[in-house]
């Protein structure tokens, strides 16, 4: 980063009213209670709710000694120990209490509740009985050229739980690519030039949201394996449930075993899918890293390697955007180049807007933004598709936390 995206103010949940602050007050104790509600957990995990919900109101504190974790959090944070939860940058503090739910229903163990996934919504989107016709109307091999093809997928994928798949594939008026939202930067062309000419060796996709946002996200996998016959794609997954719907090998394979269940494209799809597991051209891929209350610019050395080898990272969702950025108070016109010049490749960024974090924006387009949708940062009605410059292989060098 130059002197000018290195020195921001990264955003904490101290203002009343602010969307950080509606999480860590409003959200979080919402998520104990529909937690708790998932599983019939005994009286000794209802009681280890209460006691978070009571937690979170007060001041961060550390693991007890042998908590899952306890060093990897230490190390990650423990100058927040004995801050109020609203005092520490928002991204750690959001990711904490996740550790500490998982932690507090048993997901840890030892006991009958290891690895059981509290998060049941993303289960209940696959089996909407809603979910069979919309993708019985998406067509097989597309009806349009390869190009505009990949520029629908990239539509789809990056309005992912809030678009209906059949319409984004089948419709063929670009006019209509703003329904259900308007994308407020727009580089779906570079990004197709990008995929269809030099992304021919290996392209990763980190991934965000299970239940119904995977599903376009597996369709644009599938389109890219198709198209190009020597491509390889890594789908890195979260290594354990994190950030409510974010999308691990389970959900993946459940997904999967959903769209065999619906004739026609889906099916389909998880045939070729399911044939590129067994052969190696899609692997799934997860790092410890990813559950981390950290940014991008902290890459581990093995996962920044594995990620530089990539011809282009595709990068969806929210929560991943502001890793990426930096979760901080930047103008929304600041060069979204300028910020990710650090990462190790190419990245193309598909994401929703969901909170304060903005960059690349058009100023004029910021300007009526502001006058007419106040809350357009955090409204999840508009949405960007990005790409950085070329990776310059410089190192990483994140913001100044102030």
């Amino acid at each position: 980063m130059d002197s000018n995206t290195n020195n921001a103010r990264t955003i904490v949940s101290s203002e009343p009213g602010s969307f950080a602050w509606g999480v860590l007050t409003h959200r979080h104790p919402v998520l104990i209670e529909q937690a708790g509600e998932a599983h019939p957990y005994p009286l000794g995990i209802r009681h280890r709710l209460d006691e978070l919900r009571e937690h979170i109101t007060g001041t961060v504190q550390p693991l007890p000694d042998g908590g899952a974790g306890k060093s990897r959090w230490d190390r990650w944070g423990s100058e927040m120990y004995g801050q109020r939860w609203l005092d520490v940058p928002f991204l750690w503090a959001e990711s904490y209490f996740y550790h500490l739910l998982l932690d507090a229903v048993g997901y840890f163990g030892p006991g009958p509740w290891r690895g059981i996934d509290p998060f049941t919504r993303k289960r209940a989107e696959l089996e909407d009985p809603a979910l069979a016709t919309e993708l019985s109307s998406v067509p097989e091999g597309g009806v349009r050229p390869r190009r505009e093809q990949l520029i629908a997928l990239l539509d789809a994928a990056l309005w992912g739980n809030r678009a209906d798949l059949g319409f984004r594939l089948s419709n063929s008026s670009p006019a209509d690519r703003d329904v259900p939202g308007r994308i407020l930067e727009d580089q779906s062309a570079e990004v197709a030039d990008h995929l269809e000419t030099y992304a021919t060796g290996n392209i990763c996709l980190i991934a965000d949201n299970a239940g119904r946002e995977l599903i376009p996200d597996l369709f644009l996998i599938d389109h890219l394996l198709g198209v190009h016959r020597d491509l390889t794609i890594d789908l890195h997954l979260k290594p354990r449930p994190y950030y409510v719907s974010d999308a691990t090998t389970g959900d993946l394979l459940a997904t999967l075993e959903r769209l065999a269940g619906i004739p026609g494209a889906a099916r389909a799809t998880a045939a070729r899918l399911d044939s590129a597991l067994r052969t190696g051209r899609l692997r799934l891929r997860t790092h410890e890293f990813y559950c981390a209350p950290l940014s991008f610019h902290h890459l581990p050395g093995d996962l920044r390697a594995e990620l530089g080898r990539a011809d282009a990272v595709i990068l969806k969702g929210d929560l991943n955007y502001r890793r990426l950025v930096g979760d901080c108070h930047w103008p929304a016109t600041i060069s979204f180049s300028a910020l990710t010049q650090y990462f190790p490749a190419r990245v193309i960024a598909l994401r929703t807007l969901k909170c304060d974090v903005a960059a690349g924006i058009d100023g004029g387009i910021v300007t009526e933004l502001e006058k007419n949708e106040p809350d357009w940062r955090v409204s999840g009605s508009h949405g960007v598709v990005q790409m950085s410059a070329a990776a310059t292989g410089g190192t990483s060098s994140a913001p100044t936390i102030r």
